[in-house]
């Protein structure tokens, strides 16, 4: 059985995730927030609710 011999594929299954893992964030990073979320601008509610029961 092939699949058991890592000598062939695991050279290049590590260095591809090594790759992915070296460029992935330099790419995540580049990227701008274009809505920038603020809580200032959100408006909470202080309204209870009257529940009949309690």
């Amino acid at each position: 059985m092939p699949q058991l011999i890592p000598d062939p594929w695991f050279f290049i299954f590590m260095s591809s995730w090594l790759i992915l893992i070296s460029l992935a964030p330099k790419k995540i990073l580049s990227h701008n927030i274009l809505n920038d979320p603020t809580p200032t601008t959100t408006k909470t509610s202080t309204n209870n609710w009257a529940w009949p029961w309690s």
